[in-house]
């Protein structure tokens, strides 16, 4: 009996495990990330803005991790909504795809500037003629297990349409 009870909680938590990871997803893996990209710099022309690209993928602790602390947090999500058009563009290096897909993956990162080399988390801002003006390695944004409050915010200052002109 107390076997079966056991087992019983193990699956339990697996289940509700699993389901929590599934709701944390943040990136949609059916965009054509190049069509993504340009509708960002559509948008972000259109409202005088950059545009942030947090490349990586579900696949992703730190993405998620990532994901999460600028979206909890007000004052940061604050200046990204003020200053940014934000978009999760999905890579995975690993993945088996087709070929049309990692030309399209390819075609991306060259776009990009190659931010892969940084690894994932990394963080791409365009201006909004698609240029890219810079890439930020995420790992410099860290604090421990988690992110840094000011430090993202440093980041995230620096980079706006505003402190670029000054």
């Amino acid at each position: 009996m107390k076997k079966i009870l056991v087992i019983a909680i193990m699956a339990t938590m697996m289940f509700v495990s699993g389901r929590a990871q599934e709701v944390r997803k943040v990136y949609d893996e059916s965009y054509d990330v190049n069509e993504q990209i340009d509708k960002a710099l559509a948008k972000a022309t259109s409202l005088d803005r950059h545009v942030v690209c947090q490349v990586g993928g579900n696949w992703c602790p730190w993405c998620l991790k990532f994901a999460a602390f600028i979206t909890e947090d007000a004052e940061i999500s604050k200046l990204i909504e003020d200053n940014y058009v934000y978009i999760h563009v999905n890579y995975n290096p690993r993945k088996k795809a087709s070929d049309k897909e990692k030309t399209a993956a390819q075609k991306m990162m060259k776009r990009l500037g190659n931010p892969g080399r940084f690894g994932y988390p990394v963080l791409v801002v365009l201006d909004s003629k698609g240029k890219v003006i810079h890439i930020q390695d995420s790992s410099f944004l860290e604090e421990d297990s988690s992110y840094d409050k000011a430090k993202v915010l440093r980041f995230f200052k620096n980079w706006t349409p505003s402190a670029l002109k000054q």
